[in-house]
């Protein structure tokens, strides 16, 4: 699937790096054009390959390229003020060349939660090709100013895209782990998961031919009809046993290798991996039953791939989700691993969502507490001050 993404914000800016760097290393060409946006100069300097024309700062004339300290309606306004400076980057990217946009951004903060949305909405007036998020969402421990901008963010994004992928940082950071090296981890984390995803039908020249292809038709319409998605990830090693160069034997994750690969235990193993990628840690924990849509992308040398463990496994997700429209295919690709990738869209039962949902209502129900009670201060002040004023009459 080749995509134009556009990082927006300092999580986003580091996250759409990550893919060209992961793009650079498999040669999957998923990014066809990358663009960073940002009101802070000094997160935008410390991208490395992004291309400098693509890096957009904004903002200049109110925050002077010093970001917007997480203030993401600050963040939005600016975002509507120079919209057009962002469309000068996007207008450089080759349209009719890509399958979707995917704006990526952390929710937390000010510029990506704020202007993101923003963004999505301008996208999707403007042209036909479909415009995805993919949502950060910032960790527990990250403060509460960061919880609240997540859930006003969340509400507007998942309705401005047309299907908003996410990626909870609280499911994912390690206890003890330092913020710098935690995110690290979490962005590779990402760049893995979908990466797998997006990369499916991007066949080269030369390259081996899938029994059932995937293509970025199949992904665009697991995520049409919107909401929210989640991605499942599993992978086992594989190693080279022979001189012939062929890669025939699986190493598990218990160190255990299988020789003399059947058909019955490639099948077996894909659908072990289809369980494991489903029912462990997702992108966004959730219960998968109840999701609308799935799709099933099982990516390594093609000698360890097979058609009948794809449609096993395609057959249990079906059951486990109760959904008619699970997808299901191959991307072969000489890598050392055999890996499953399962998307799951619009989720429902999701606890994460549940719970910013509720910090939303909490926060507007205080919004309106306080307007209510500065409007009755305010109408006190002024009878206070017509009854100093009345017997001056």
């Amino acid at each position: 699937m080749k995509l134009a993404m556009i990082g927006f914000g300092q999580a986003g800016g580091k996250v759409v790096d990550k893919f060209l760097e992961y793009d650079e290393a498999t040669g999957s060409g998923i990014v066809r054009s990358a663009v960073a946006v940002n009101t802070a100069k000094a997160d935008l300097l410390g991208l490395e390959r992004i291309p400098d024309e693509n890096r957009v700062l904004i903002g200049q004339a109110r925050v002077k390229g010093h970001g917007v300290g997480a203030d993401n309606e600050l963040g939005a306004e600016i975002a509507e003020e120079d919209i057009d400076e962002v469309q000068g980057a996007i207008d450089n990217i080759p349209v009719h060349e890509i399958d979707a946009f995917l704006i990526v951004a952390g929710l937390g903060g000010g510029t990506g939660s704020g202007g993101s949305p923003v963004l999505a909405k301008h996208l999707k007036r403007i042209y036909t090709e479909p415009v995805y998020g993919l949502g950060i969402l910032p960790g527990g421990d990250e403060g509460g100013i960061y919880t609240l901008n997540a859930a006003r963010s969340f509400q507007t994004f998942v309705r401005e895209v047309d299907n908003l992928l996410v990626f909870d940082n609280d499911a994912w950071r390690k206890s003890g782990e330092s913020m710098e090296s935690g995110y690290e981890e979490i962005n590779d984390e990402i760049v893995r998961r979908f990466g797998v995803l997006f990369g499916a039908g991007e066949v080269e020249a030369g390259d081996a031919v899938a029994e059932s292809v995937v293509d970025s038709s199949e992904i665009i319409n697991t995520l049409a009809g919107g909401g929210v998605s989640t991605v499942g990830y599993a992978a086992e090693s594989v190693e080279d046993t022979g001189s012939s160069g062929l890669l025939s034997r699986f190493k598990s994750d218990d160190g255990i290798d299988d020789s003399g690969m059947d058909a019955a235990n490639t099948t077996n193993r894909i659908t072990s991996l289809v369980r494991k990628a489903a029912l462990g840690r997702l992108t966004l924990p959730c219960e998968i039953d109840g999701a609308e849509r799935a799709l099933l992308v099982m990516s390594g040398p093609p000698e360890h791939l097979n058609r009948k463990g794809i449609e096993r496994g395609r057959k249990w997700l079906e059951e486990q989700t109760g959904s008619m429209e699970v997808r299901g295919g191959d991307y072969p690709v000489r890598e050392n691993n055999v890996a499953a990738s399962i998307l799951l869209s619009g989720v429902h039962n999701v606890p994460r969502i549940k719970e910013l949902q509720q910090v939303a209502i909490e926060a507007q129900d205080n919004i309106d507490d306080i307007r209510q009670q500065s409007e009755e201060n305010l109408e006190e002040l002024v009878e206070d001050e017509e009854d100093e004023l009345d017997p001056l009459f």
